[in-house]
């Protein structure tokens, strides 16, 4: 397990920098709005809309990325990004999650959060 843990000791930690539920001014009668979250790693930025729906995001500056939503002891299926640096999932995560993104610079692990 210590092992494990130190497998993406390189990777670099993207911080939360935007989260609606905290930083958007809620609108008044919206129902189910969905939570928009922005993460910064260097010159990389990663886009998340949270919804009952799942989860979509966007990887910028455009790249090709392997993204791994994780949630509990194991990760979930690779995403792939398309041309515009797009993904989805169609599960919302069920508690505590990050994503971890392995591009052609290295290996970028967001912050976790709460959903």
């Amino acid at each position: 397990v210590e092992a494990f843990a130190l497998h993406d000791l390189d990777a670099s930690i993207a911080e939360l920098t935007f989260d609606s539920v905290t930083d958007a001014i809620p609108v008044r009668g919206a129902v189910d709005v969905p939570r928009m979250l922005t993460f910064h790693a260097g010159e990389v930025t990663v886009d998340v809309e949270l919804s009952g729906q799942g989860l979509m995001g966007q990887v910028l500056p455009p790249q090709s990325a392997r993204i791994e939503v994780l949630s509990g002891p194991r990760a979930a299926s690779p995403l792939a990004t398309d041309d515009m640096g797009r993904f989805t999932h169609a599960e919302p995560p069920a508690g505590p999650f990050a994503l971890r993104l392995r591009t052609g610079e290295g290996v970028v692990v967001t912050d976790w959060l709460t959903v």
